[in-house]
């Protein structure tokens, strides 16, 4: 239990990932990403159902983006395996728990989701739930009513459930402090280490001795049957420098892509909308737009009261009793018209009337902050990604022919290598797992050490050995499996002997020494390290063995004193001088510690009837796809 305490509430990297525990309870959680994501390829699939590699990104950029709002993070710790790994977790659990709360008769009624949905601050207008506001937002981010309440009732139906986990997470409180308490205890600890290296020169091992370890042990020294192997590799990485990228094609990716050129640029403008509804007539358009012109004429004739009219005639109610204002943002975050104008103005320009699918706007640019990457600086850039978009073509263009060719001239791989303008490579001896280690590829030694390909010297199949990378092999040689023989492995064996016996001796001395000072006497010839002080998050430099070993001492009479073999290396001394703080320490408030307490023991409530969950479920994730995702 003090270990989940630790898990659920140290360290950066577990604070990002603790934002992905509970459900975002705001415009949208991360159960609509499930429901409202649009369709693609199957990053995973929970019980037929599947998670889309849309909806894996949209998760990731809603936490990237909520997280660097709140400036909580450095950006780059988002980009760690294990914050992406967590990403995918969570909509997984996500899914399992929906279908959960669904076999189990969860419900929420149309009367909890209403209060729920009016009560949300989104949507609130001088303390009180705007019904026009409801609609504009819903519209601004493509939502319908039912998608953002069935989205809204499903998040709901997933807080029942953990609601329900966390009532079991009860601890009394002298329970909670006594826990709490060990987990902020400190010790101060000092290490002596007897060290095998020191008995070496005190014992000996006999030719008999070596010769019976060689006959009992034959099967360590049995070298595995081994091959080597011909092989060609095919990648779309080799095709990039055949590439050409004219210079309007790069212009043209340049536009199309602005919103990625963006660095950090963002954008602080305000705007006068005059809005003509869902599915306008020519006559509601022609009407709003009547108006829209008449009020660009008065801002034109007088800038300065620019906010003065958005207040009396804008019809966007979020920003028009600001005078329009929208705040900061950078690309991506508005419609594309509205976008596109204002990322060509310049601080303090006024746009002429400006058609989204909201209305007409009038829209002015107040500020720029940060700086976005002109054309010529990421050129380089463009044509590089442009020349690998194009080999990644050529790649799947010439991908069947490939492997057809290598299959149909099985006698030989430089048809293929000829063809494709390929080099036959050649691999040393190689064992099964040392060429999957080599390729990185299990299934391709499976295949060279099958009959077919061992016996018969045919080519193998074209095998991806990595994205976009095909690659044939053939045998040119092998070896049988094999013991190496005596006079080879002899001088190993009696070293081996040896340190075995002196760590023996010096596990027998750190015993005896150890014994001596639990009964009070004193070991002049230890060599104790200085003293530190540590807890259970702070090591302080000590080994992983020591600390996993120094907070299980008993200290209630100190010093205290155990010890524990280490290895083949000799034997460790561990000594307690001083515990500080502990079951009455500063900060182990009876309340907080409660809640701490079970807070950790309701994560790991709702952690074990997850997994039991998954134990009961099909679940496929497909690394692949979840790696170029990623990239």
């Amino acid at each position: 239990m003090l270990e989940a305490i630790r898990k659920h509430t140290q360290g950066v990297l577990a604070k990002v990932i603790l934002a992905l525990i509970t459900i975002p309870f705001a415009l949208w959680g991360i159960d609509s990403y499930l429901d409202q994501s649009g369709s693609g390829a199957a990053i995973a699939t929970v019980d037929g159902q599947d998670i889309t590699v849309q909806q894996y990104g949209n998760a990731l950029q809603n936490l990237r983006n909520q997280l660097q709002a709140e400036g909580r993070v450095d950006p780059a710790l988002l980009e760690r395996p294990e914050v992406k790994q967590s990403v995918l977790d969570r909509l997984v659990t996500t899914r399992l728990l929906r279908n959960e709360a669904e076999k189990s008769n969860f419900r929420i009624s149309d009367d909890q989701l209403a209060k729920y949905i009016i009560g949300l601050p989104e949507f609130q207008n001088d303390g009180q739930f705007s019904q026009e506001l409801y609609d504009q937002i819903l519209a601004q981010n493509r939502l319908t009513p039912s998608q953002f309440e069935n989205s809204m009732r499903a998040d709901l139906l997933l807080q029942q459930v953990r609601d329900s986990l966390a009532t079991l997470a009860y601890a009394p409180e002298q329970l909670a402090r006594h826990a709490i308490g060990i987990e902020r205890q400190q010790r101060e600890v000092s290490v002596a280490e007897i060290r095998t290296a020191d008995f070496l020169s005190q014992v000996s091992v006999s030719p008999e001795e070596i010769q019976a370890y060689y006959d009992k042990h034959k099967d360590k020294f049995r070298v595995p049957e081994q091959v080597k192997l011909e092989f060609v590799m095919m990648s779309a990485n080799t095709l990039i420098a055949d590439m050409q990228v004219s210079e309007d094609e790069a212009k043209e990716f340049y536009q199309t892509n602005a919103a990625k050129f963006q660095g950090d640029e963002q954008r602080r403008a305000s705007h006068i909308l005059f809005g003509f509804g869902v599915s306008p007539t020519p006559q509601a358009k022609q009407e709003a737009r009547k108006k829209a012109e008449q009020v660009l004429a008065e801002v034109k004739k007088n800038p300065d009261a620019f906010e003065e009219l958005a207040k009396k005639h804008s019809q966007d109610p979020g920003s028009a009793a600001r005078g329009g204002d929208l705040g900061v943002f950078g690309r991506g975050a508005m419609v594309k018209p509205f976008e596109d104008a204002v990322f060509s103005m310049r601080p303090g320009a006024i746009s002429d009337l400006v058609e989204s699918e909201f209305g007409y706007h009038i829209i002015k640019l107040t500020e720029i902050e940060g700086q976005g990457q002109s054309y010529e600086s990421v050129k380089p850039q463009i044509r590089a990604e442009l020349m690998y978009q194009k080999a990644l073509a050529k790649f799947s263009e010439q991908a069947e022919d490939f492997s057809n060719m290598v299959y149909e001239q099985s006698g030989s791989l430089k048809p293929a290598a000829e063809a494709f303008k390929l080099q036959v490579q050649t691999s040393d001896w190689l064992s099964h797992e040392d060429g999957a280690k080599f390729f990185k590829n299990d299934r391709l030694m499976d295949m060279v050490f099958s009959n077919e390909v061992l016996q018969e010297r045919r080519n193998t199949e074209a095998i991806e050995v990595a994205p976009n990378t095909l690659m044939a092999a053939r045998v040119v040689d092998h070896k049988p499996a094999a013991s190496r023989p005596f006079e080879e492995v002899k001088e190993g064996i009696e070293d081996f002997l040896k340190l075995e016996k002196a760590t023996q001796l010096a596990v027998k001395k750190g015993e005896a020494i150890l014994a001596d000072l639990k009964q009070g006497k004193t070991a002049s010839e230890l060599e104790w390290i200085p003293p530190v002080t540590v807890d259970r998050g702070n090591a302080q430099g000590l080994t992983d063995q020591v600390m996993s070993n120094i907070f299980r001492i008993n200290t209630e009479k100190l010093p205290a004193y155990a010890g524990v073999t280490d290895g083949n290396k000799g034997y460790l001394l561990m000594k307690v001088s001083q515990v500080i703080g502990g079951l009455e320490g500063e900060g182990a408030d009876p309340e907080s510690a409660k809640r701490e307490f079970e807070a950790a023991l309701a994560a790991e409530y709702e952690a074990a009837y997850v997994e039991s969950i998954k134990n009961g479920s099909d679940i496929s994730i497909n690394t692949q796809l979840m790696n170029a995702a990623n990239q």
